[in-house]
């Protein structure tokens, strides 16, 4: 007889049912893979995105004053320091005003000589009317006489316009700045001779601040700007203005924004591109017509812009782009985009991503299509949130202005 009591068979039974239960669902379970390649990993989301555009042009002055004599004459003086800024009003030439002196004066004699001549036949005329009444002259002799008092009114009339004349032409020997600016060099000294409206100007005053900064873009891309704005996928940033940052001949970013007005109506036949014109402020003079700049627009803002990093886009053999992303069971997965253009580091993406995929941005060259991998966020992914809280931001500030 067994020394084990049968009481404790039902026990050793269960115990045996539990170890074999537990080894089949062990059985049952996906494996593990241990060895799955890690890759950085990074979740597209879309947010509002300011749309820059990178467009060259050149600085012109915002008012530019040709000056030239209205009146001709022998130069007695300059009066200015050639780069030197001048205010409107300030005297740049003086014309030797001596001839223009004696117009003047005999001019205002000329007139009041008819002033006079005005007085005597007045008193004559006003007589002759109460003598007509009184039959004490003829007719006709009263119908002479006020016909002289007018003919007298109208050499007055001649008189005063000819002093006009030679006040305007003694004024026009100060040859004053009609506007505020930078003056150029002079083309002629004291002693020359210099002749009414001449072709040559003597000098010209420059309006610096603020100047203007003329870009062009080609009317196929603001043509598609202006389509995307009729489909509603993009949204201007502001009502009337858009802002405009200046690049520098030596890359540096210029410290004062200014403001787009204006927007040429026709296209260049040459160049098919339009004329942009902006105004920026240069109180310092750092601006001068001429330069060779680069202006980035914020034309439009995309509300719902997906962006990928550069470094994580390929092209295949055909030149499409093309991203690896992590798809179901941590499998790699290939897709093919359509991107716009680069903003900052990273592409546009127009189409072939949803929001919520996760692209690989690290350890591409690890792995390949149909590998299971083991996704992780670096900390790339979070600032690329904060970078798209940002880009919001920017954006919504933009609108507002």
């Amino acid at each position: 007889m067994s020394k084990y009591s049968f009481t404790t068979y039902p026990a050793i039974n269960s115990l045996l049912l539990a170890a074999l239960l537990a080894g089949c669902s062990a059985s049952s379970a996906p494996p593990s893979n241990p060895h799955a390649t890690e890759v950085g990993v990074l979740t597209i989301k879309s947010s509002p995105q300011v749309m820059v555009t990178d467009l060259p042009g050149r600085t012109n002055a915002y008012m530019i004053s040709e000056i030239r004599p209205q009146v001709g004459g022998i130069v007695r003086k300059r009066n200015f320091v050639e780069g030197a800024h001048v205010n409107a009003g300030d005297l740049l030439y003086q014309i030797e005003p001596a001839p223009y002196q004696a117009t003047y004066a005999s001019a205002e004699a000329a007139v009041q000589k008819a002033e006079a001549n005005i007085v005597s036949i007045r008193a004559k005329a006003q007589r002759y009317t109460e003598l007509v009444k009184i039959n004490a002259v003829s007719q006709q002799d009263d119908d002479d006489i006020q016909a002289s008092l007018k003919q007298a009114e109208a050499d007055r009339a001649s008189s005063k316009a000819a002093l006009d004349t030679a006040r305007i032409n003694l004024d026009f020997t100060k040859i004053v700045s009609p506007i505020s600016g930078i003056v150029a060099t002079s083309t002629v000294t004291p002693g020359a001779l210099v002749t009414a409206n001449q072709e040559t100007s003597l000098t010209n005053v420059q309006q610096l601040d603020p100047i203007y900064v003329d870009v062009t873009q080609s009317s196929n891309d603001l043509l598609k700007l202006k389509k995307q704005f009729a489909a509603g996928k993009l949204k201007r940033t502001g009502h009337d203005e858009v802002r405009i940052r200046v690049v520098l001949e030596d890359g540096s970013e210029y410290s004062h924004e200014g403001r787009l007005k204006f927007s040429g109506v026709s296209v260049n036949p040459s160049s098919g591109a339009v004329t942009l014109r902006a105004v920026v402020p240069n109180p310092d003079g750092l601006l001068m017509p001429g330069m060779y700049v680069h202006a980035l627009l914020d034309q439009a803002i995309d509300e719902h812009a997906m962006l990928v990093p550069q470094r994580s886009l390929t092209r295949n053999s055909r030149g499409q782009p093309t991203v690896l992303v992590v798809g179901a069971d941590d499998k790699v997965e290939l897709k093919i985009l359509t991107v716009g253009d680069t903003i900052g580091d990273s592409w546009l993406v127009t189409s072939g991503l949803s929001e919520g995929d996760q692209v690989i941005i690290d350890g591409l060259q690890k792995v390949k299509v149909g590998d299971v991998v083991k996704p992780v966020f670096p900390q790339a992914d979070a600032s690329a949130g904060d970078t798209n809280q940002t880009a919001g931001a920017s954006a919504k500030s933009v609108e507002n202005r």
